[in-house]
Order: C-alpha cells, then structure tokens, then sequence
C-alpha cells in the first residue's frame, strides 16, 4: 500500500536525518498497531489512520479494565477520552490517574497530554431543553478534546421560540450545528430551515411515555422536511461531536 511505502520512507528518513535511533526505527516498523490486553485491544495506530486517537466507552467496563486502557494510551503518548463513566467508576480511575479531569455532567473523563491544534471555525451546539445538557456536553467535550471551540446554546426550543431567536446569530456563525432535543425533536426541523451549514441533529430520551425513550423524535428528525439534516443515534452525544469535528478539520483545512 502507498500509504505504507510513505511511513516506511519516512521513517528511514528520519533515520538519515540522524532524527531517529535504529532500535526506535525498528520499533516501530514492527508495532502491530495495537497493544493486546487479553481483555481490550487497545487500536494505538488509530491516530494515524484517521486523525483521532482510540476513545474509550466506559459503560460495560469495569474500573479495573478502562485504568488499564488509559494505561496503554498514556504510555504510547495518547489524549485519553473516557465516555459514559459513572461518578462511582470515575473516582476508581482517578485514585490511580489523579491527573485525570471529571466531568460530572457529562459522564466524560479527560487527559490532556499531546497538545491540540484549536481551529478557528466554531461549532454551535443548540439544545431544546435543559434536560438534553448531558448529551450536549457530550457532544461539547468530545468536540473541544479534537481542538474545536465550541458555542453553547442552550434551552432554546420550540416551546418559547422566541428564545431560539434572540441567539440565532450565535449559531449563524458556527461551521457546524448540533441540535439536540427529546420530546418531540422539533428544533432540528426549525434550526435547519434558518442556517447554511451542515445540521447534526441528536434525539434525546427525555420526553413522557409516548417519546418510546428518544423514539419519537429520533423520527421526526429523520422525517425532517429541512434539507441538510444529517441524524445520529439517541442520546448520542459523542457521535455528533466526533462528526461535527470532521467537518469543521475539513473546511479549516481548505481555507
């Protein structure tokens, strides 16, 4: 594959270069990509291959599991990201990386150790309720940890639309836009008849028992009749986050 043949060339360059020793050539020459946890694979050649690092999903595993993850990553110079981790789990892991940042309303863990980039673009994220922040700061953190300045615009829905208005310019001036909202899941429709840029909308569980836990307005966003709605998963904070960033590297980088 060509995209090996330039990691090869590069790394005897380097080499030639007298910028790398043969033992940490070879070292890396023969890294599998991963490191085998009998329990996890931790993917360490993700970075390279897609331009994010591994991220870690947090419900499901124990302490024990997700500290020896963060484990691998920080030895092999990784930003760590942990999602959907319990206060009870977090304070586990942070007995053992103390350096670890929790952030409660988020259910997110963070490490910062390899500077980021910051992009100059914003991303908007636009709530219709209070009840939706625990998505949308997922959906915040994982855009800020891929160097993404975020807006946030929050309890904005249909409900008192007028509210949606007074901070229209905010989200106006954003590259990309995240909505997110329970009950019905009407703001995706509003917001995506009001700007130019690509609509990331994220239905939420909030709503009373005919919301079917996120259900009904998963399709009402699906079934938008305003072009440009791209839609992801319930409660999925984290995926229109990572998609937003992609978006907002994409139009950085043709500037």
């Amino acid at each position: 594959m060509v995209e090996d043949e330039d990691r090869v060339t590069a790394i005897l360059q380097q080499i030639a270069d007298h910028k790398l020793s043969v033992a940490s050539a070879l070292k890396q020459l023969v890294d599998p990509g991963f490191v085998d946890l009998d329990y996890a694979k931790v993917d360490t050649d993700r970075q390279h291959r897609t331009g994010y690092p591994e991220v870690i999903y947090g419900e499901g595993k124990t302490p024990d599991q997700i500290i020896g993850i963060i484990q691998t990553m920080v030895s092999a110079e990784m930003n760590v990201l942990v999602t959907r981790v319990s206060p009870e789990k977090a304070a586990a892991v942070m007995a053992v990386f103390p350096l670890m940042v929790y952030h409660k309303n988020a259910q997110i863990l963070t490490w910062q150790s390899v500077n980021v980039t910051r992009l100059t673009n914003t991303i908007a994220i636009v709530t219709a309720g209070t009840s939706d922040l625990r998505v949308a700061e997922e959906a915040a953190l994982t855009a800020e940890a891929f160097g993404n300045s975020v807006s946030r615009v929050y309890d904005v829905g249909v409900a008192g639309i007028h509210r949606l208005f007074a901070r229209l310019d905010v989200i106006r001036q954003a590259q990309v836009v995240i909505v997110i909202a329970g009950m019905e899941g009407a703001l995706a429709s509003v917001i995506g008849g009001l700007v130019d840029k690509p609509v990331i909308a994220v239905p939420t569980s909030v709503g009373y028992g005919a919301n079917f836990g996120g259900l009904s307005a998963l399709l009402t966003m699906l079934n938008s009749c305003a072009s440009g709605i791209t839609v992801v998963n319930i409660d999925n904070g984290f995926g229109a986050g990572y998609s937003a960033s992609q978006i907002n590297h994409l139009t950085e980088n043709t500037k």
